[in-house]
């Protein structure tokens, strides 16, 4: 059994695989293939190995296009989350396995069924990552151009969760089904739930919006918020503020687990870390995807500009009609983040790579071992997080540095398990089975 010193905090540790973005660096020599099951049962066995609390697969319901053709600079392509999840079941044994799966494209029942059918193959270490999108060219694959306004999005989404978790709660946790009914604003469902109830009572919610809405639906829903890594000071201010909304929903704040995305760079001395991070980042970010990078912001094609020379000196369109990048997260205000970048580019000097290079992503954690085991050790201790989601930037093997250099020195100063607790995911997560209201 663990042993921890009183009072002290131990953190939350797992893995994520992105689906659509440049943080791992697929075109490295190293790196595995996105699709083939080997490089995902790697990844999720050493997590495993590395005693983490779940394992993440990011989703994608439409490959993302650029001047109208679908574009490879990151993942291209990507099996059913679920289904990897259900193959990794039988190849794993604790680690929790969780899939990114939208609220706004699939309905309650289905859903629900996929997830307590994990669970159950799982023995209880079932999540579901809930996202939200009001893509219309997402859309066009379910409804030839259907979008779901914006505003829609988190209401459907809390809907949606409290409809499967009513499916969930259809069966008593002694094996009897009861007939089920929901009626609400977007979902009007009434039968029986085919899946008794799973090993955990429920399957783990995870959650990821850091908006207002995104912060109270986590307070009111989720379990675990997969939170963007904005440093100590602007963490602290996140814990704090989506903690203190927990009360009014009869929640502790130990019934929902604040664990940011970083990413991380190890090396001897903190100084070739730093060489190291630097390298990777010219690596996610090569010539092509500065110049899609620049033209996201733009809103116009700039193909004929050298990645190498100076940014454009005109404003962006400010509503680019259509969009040059679909698919893809677009900036808000355009013009106000093209004169941060032009200011950023003449103040040091930066090309147009150079520019995104420094603008953009940066690595979480960068240094030794000790040095990031400190780091991170810092962040539970004064409640800026309970854990992390680490991103590695190579497949397969990205993580084994962690697991084999971080996570020893954790566990000697008592921050982290040395052992399985439980089976169930909830188990790993301090997470009391949900209370069955059925």
């Amino acid at each position: 059994m663990t042993v921890r010193a009183p009072g002290r905090r131990q953190m939350h540790l797992a893995a994520y695989v992105p689906g659509v973005d440049s943080t791992t660096v697929w075109a490295d020599a190293r790196a595995g293939s996105q699709i083939g099951f080997a490089s995902f049962e790697r990844l999720a066995r050493t997590a495993e190995r590395g005693l983490f609390d779940f394992f993440l697969l990011a989703e994608g319901l439409r490959l993302r296009e650029h001047r109208g053709r679908i574009h490879d600079l990151d993942v291209v392509g990507r099996p059913e989350s679920i289904t990897v999840l259900n193959a990794l079941a039988a190849v794993t044994e604790r680690i929790g396995l969780a899939a990114t799966a939208d609220a706004t494209f699939n309905e309650p029942y289905e859903l629900a069924r996929r997830f307590a059918t994990l669970d159950h193959l799982s023995g209880g270490r079932a999540a579901w990552h809930v996202v939200t999108s009001s893509d219309g060219l997402t859309g066009e694959n379910f409804r030839r151009g259907g979008f779901l306004d914006p505003a829609e999005r988190y209401p459907r989404a809390a809907e949606f969760v409290e409809a499967a978790r009513e499916l969930w709660d259809s069966w008593t946790p002694d094996g009897v089904s009861r007939p089920f009914s929901h009626r609400g604003q977007h979902f009007d469902i009434a039968g029986e739930f085919g899946v008794p109830r799973s090993p955990q009572g429920q399957p783990v919610v995870i959650q990821a919006g850091d908006s207002e809405e995104g912060r109270e639906f986590a307070a009111s829903a989720a379990d675990v918020v997969f939170a963007r890594y904005g440093g100590l000071e602007a963490g602290r201010a996140f814990y704090a503020d989506v903690k203190g909304r927990l009360a009014k929903y009869g929640r502790a704040p130990g019934d929902l687990k604040i664990m940011p995305g970083v990413t991380f760079v190890l090396r001897d001395t903190d100084a070739e870390a730093r060489e190291k991070a630097a390298e990777i980042r010219r690596q996610q970010v090569s010539p092509r995807h500065a110049i899609l990078a620049l033209e996201r912001i733009w809103g116009t094609d700039l193909s004929s500009y050298d990645p190498d020379g100076p940014l454009p000196d005109f404003d962006p369109v400010p509503v680019p009609k259509p969009a040059l990048a679909q698919g893809r997260v677009g900036s808000a205000d355009p013009v106000r983040v093209a004169e941060r970048w032009r200011a950023l580019s003449r103040a040091k000097g930066l090309s147009i790579r150079q520019t995104v290079i420094e603008a953009s992503g940066r690595h979480s954690f960068v240094g030794t071992p000790r040095s990031v085991a400190d780091a991170l050790d810092t962040f539970v201790r004064e409640e800026v997080a309970d854990g992390f989601v680490l991103v590695p930037d190579l497949t397969p093997g990205g993580l084994d540095e962690f697991v084999d250099l971080v996570v020893p020195l954790l566990q000697e100063r008592g921050a982290f398990r040395t052992e399985y607790e439980g089976v169930t995911l909830r188990s790993h997560l301090g997470l009391g089975e949900p209370v069955w209201t059925g």
